[in-house]
This record gives structure tokens, C-alpha cells and sequence, in this order.
């Protein structure tokens, strides 16, 4: 499994959000370096945003979600075109899921498991 997963789920529609585009970076200096990109899948995944065996070092990391093809391609309004969610790890190989709730006027996060 990637030592980073998220998981994003639809809290207007109550389902998962397919087909959203997503990309990890790390900060690097002044600036982000993407490291992976992935679309989530029919169950709002991305079953292999990195190599299973790839060990992230310590950092300030990065994950975006590009919001606005999503609602575009449902037809309604939205407010948020993008998400950006910063967030620390350490180092030793700890797994960290990224979970995004969303409607097309708001969304939340929290360290899911």
C-alpha cells in the first residue's frame, strides 16, 4: 500500500467522488516538487499514489485536488475549484491517509487511518 492514501467522498450526492484529479508535492525550498499524481477511482481512491515500497522522508507535503471538473461534470454550481491540503510527516515510514469531504460549497479534512 502507498504511505499515502486518501479517500474522497461526496457528502452532497452521499457517494464517492470519482474521477478526481489529485497531486501529491513536497515542499522543497521555497517551492513544491510533485512527487505523484493520480485520479480517484469508482470508490473515491487511489489505490497506488506511490510505489508500495517507497519511504518518504520527513517534510512538509502537499496534497491538491482539483475540484472544478468534478462539479463541472455534474452539472452543478461549486465554490472551491481546488483544494490544497498541507500536512507534516515524519519520518520512519508511517502510513497517512488523507480523507477529503466535499460539497460543492465546502470541504473538510481531518488524519484518517
Amino acid at each position: 500500500m502507498s504511505q499515502i492514501t486518501t479517500h474522497i467522498l461526496d457528502t452532497a450526492r452521499g457517494c464517492p467522488a470519482e474521477g478526481v484529479s489529485l497531486a501529491l508535492a513536497v515542499m522543497k525550498g521555497d517551492s513544491w516538487e510533485t512527487l505523484a499524481e493520480g485520479e480517484t477511482d469508482h470508490d473515491g481512491r487511489v489505490a497506488d499514489l506511490l510505489p508500495a515500497d517507497e519511504d518518504l522522508p520527513a517534510g512538509r507535503y502537499r496534497m491538491r485536488f482539483e475540484l472544478e471538473p468534478y462539479f463541472v461534470a455534474q452539472g452543478g454550481a461549486m465554490f472551491y475549484p481546488r483544494a490544497d491540503i498541507e500536512f507534516m510527516i515524519a519520518a520512519g515510514g508511517e502510513h497517512y491517509h488523507i480523507p477529503l469531504l466535499l460539497s460543492p460549497f465546502g470541504y473538510s479534512t481531518y488524519r484518517g487511518s
